[in-house]
This record gives structure tokens, sequence and C-alpha cells, in this order.
């Protein structure tokens, strides 16, 4: 299988280095980012440099598609990769909420889209568990304020995040509601109301935290399974927006997909 990726920050370039280093049954057909001197500059030096290729002509090259990228371009990555019917595995996923269309598209050229479970762990759980009754999904995340830098919210609300000397709530909301406001930093609770119960259900508290430079997360399910609670602090990566579970997920996905033996639900 032929994999293009789309985008080359802190997840992307990850990717693309254990497509080069070598999964069984997927091949690096190329890439393309917004740089396009850096990103030929990264391909090359690949130990099987790959292309450097315009978003139509990697679409045409590859099975699968691996958007990196952010939720704005992904509005034009997704319907280009799922109307060729190549499978797309989707990061920004906070941009696939309320695009019933995609699926549609998806469905209509038998292709798929894949969501990894980024920097969160337990979305087998509550997929097992919304065969049944959910009663209710909450999210805390906790991190440091420049992992916040440039968000919307942030600007709109003129919140000075040097400022910030202590932990301080800066959001709460539905999970449809701070994908808008955190476009870079809350794909986890989009892929957390995509497995469970809905993104106007589901409920997220960002805060900033100075004290500790980790990107936390603690997730509580309840339902007629019972109750369930995660707790995960991510190292970031370069990026202070992007955990390293991240892109350690997206190539477990990946891995998945040829594999003989697959475990979780």
């Amino acid at each position: 299988m032929d994999v293009g990726v789309v985008g080359l920050g802190a997840i992307g370039r990850q990717v693309c280095r254990a497509l080069d280093e070598g999964i069984p049954g997927l091949r690096l057909a190329g890439a393309t980012a917004r740089d396009r001197a850096k990103a030929e500059r990264f391909l090359k030096d690949l130990r099987s440099p790959a292309p450097f290729l315009s978003l139509a002509a990697l679409v045409e090259a590859s099975n699968l598609v691996v958007e990196a990228s952010t939720q704005k371009h992904l509005e034009e990555i997704a319907p280009t990769a799922l109307k060729a019917g190549r499978d797309l595995v989707v990061l920004s996923c906070g941009g696939l909420l309320g695009r019933q269309d995609w699926v549609d598209v998806a469905a209509a050229n038998h292709c798929r889209i894949l969501v990894p479970s980024g920097a969160i762990a337990g979305l087998d759980g509550v997929k097992g568990a919304r065969i049944g009754a959910i009663t209710s999904v909450t999210m805390e995340s906790r991190k440091p304020p420049r992992g916040l830098a440039g968000a919307p919210w942030i600007e709109q609300q003129k919140i000075d995040l040097d400022a910030i000397t202590q932990e301080t709530l800066i959001f709460e909301g539905p999970a449809t509601e701070a994908c808008r406001a955190f476009p870079a930093n809350v794909n986890v609770v989009a892929a957390l109301s995509l497995a469970g119960i809905g993104p106007e259900k589901t409920r997220i508290k960002i805060f900033a935290s100075p004290e500790r430079p980790l990107n936390r997360h603690r997730i509580s399910v309840e339902g007629e399974f019972g109750r369930l609670t995660i707790e995960i602090e991510n190292v970031p990566s370069e990026n202070p927006r992007t955990g390293k579970l991240s892109y350690l997920s997206t190539i477990a996905l990946l891995k998945d997909l040829a594999a003989p033996l697959r475990v979780g639900t």
C-alpha cells in the first residue's frame, strides 16, 4: 500500500521516518507541505528519498493519505482524497465534526476515514461502552501556557499567557465549541466525542498549567457498563501543542493495517 503524507510538522515527519524505516506492507509514496524547500530537504535525507508532490499528485500516487496538517487544510484534503477513493487518516479530527457529507463521500467511493487515538487512551473502552448506554463523557486538559499560544480563543479573549503563574481555567464547554476555539490543541476531545456520545454532549475543561511541562488529560465516562477514568501525561514533541503519543499512535494505526494480529477494539 502506497502512503502519502500531507503536512511535515512534528507528526508528519515522524510518520515519514517510520515508513522509511519500514512498516510491513506499506511504502512512502511522497509528501506535501506548505514550505516546499524545507520539505524537499527533509524528504531527500530519508534512506529512500521520497518525492515532494502537489496534493492532487500525492492523492493519485497513494492508496492511503495521512493528513497531518490543519483543520483548515483538511477542508481541501478530505474531499480530494475521498472522491478519489483513497482511505484517509485524519489527525486534525476536530475538522470532522459536523461533516457527515465526508462520511457519505467515503461510503459512496468505498473508502474509509481513520482517526488515530492521538494523545489520549481509552477510545477502545469508550467505543465498547457506546454499544450500551453512556450517560456522560467529560475531559480535562492541562497544558503549559505556551502550548495554547495562537489559539483563536486566546486571541479573542485577549488572554495574556505570559502572565499566568498558576493553574488557570481557560475554557469550559462542549467539544463542538472547543474545537473551534482551539483547533490545534484539542483534537483529542474531537476523537473522544466521535468514539462516544457525540460532540455536543462531550464536555471539556481546558487549563493553562505552568507548574508542570507535560500535556495532561483526564477522561471520565459513565454509563450502564460502570465508570471509566483515564489519566495521561504526555511529553510534548518539538511542537509544544503536540504530544509524542500523537505520532506514536498514528504509526501504530499504520502498522495495524497490514498486521496479521490486531489487539483492541
